[in-house]
């Protein structure tokens, strides 16, 4: 499940792109536009700025822009900068994987082989969706085999 935190960052970031090339915008007009608590967005704002997604003008003028393009920015990016791995087990994350310690062998573990193809098409779908698709509303769905 994506938490409040990704799904702040997402219209947050959604809000930059609707900014974009006018200037940086203040963390208070996005919370106003976007129905985010100030507090807590002012703490996504640094978390996406730590992961160079967004880069942030302190001053008079301040606020916080993107520093690439929305196509070039996608959510898979955005997700594991705000919640970190998200794979629903830790033996199914590609950046933080361990092994279950209740799980005898992985390769016939029930829980693993359901929710394997499940992550594996959350992982295609965010890492191929931008933010300039969403702001289109064209998100990429995933391609059906067979």
């Amino acid at each position: 499940m994506l938490t409040h935190r990704a799904k702040y960052a997402i219209k947050a970031l959604l809000h930059l792109v609707e900014h974009r090339g006018k200037g940086p915008v203040s963390a208070g007009s996005i919370a106003a536009q976007q129905h985010i608590p100030n507090k807590f967005l002012e703490l996504i704002l640094l978390q996406l700025r730590n992961s160079g997604i967004i880069r942030s003008k302190i001053g008079k003028n301040g606020g916080h822009e993107l520093i690439h393009e929305a196509a070039d920015i996608d959510l898979l990016t955005v997700v594991r900068a705000i919640d970190g791995p998200i794979a629903p087990l830790p033996c199914l994350s590609k950046t933080a994987y361990s092994r279950c310690e209740d799980c005898p062998d992985e390769k016939t573990c029930g829980a693993r082989l359901l929710f394997r193809g499940v992550h594996e098409a959350a992982l295609e779908i965010m890492g191929a969706t931008t933010l300039a698709d969403v702001s289109k509303g064209k998100p990429v769905h995933r391609k059906q085999s067979g």
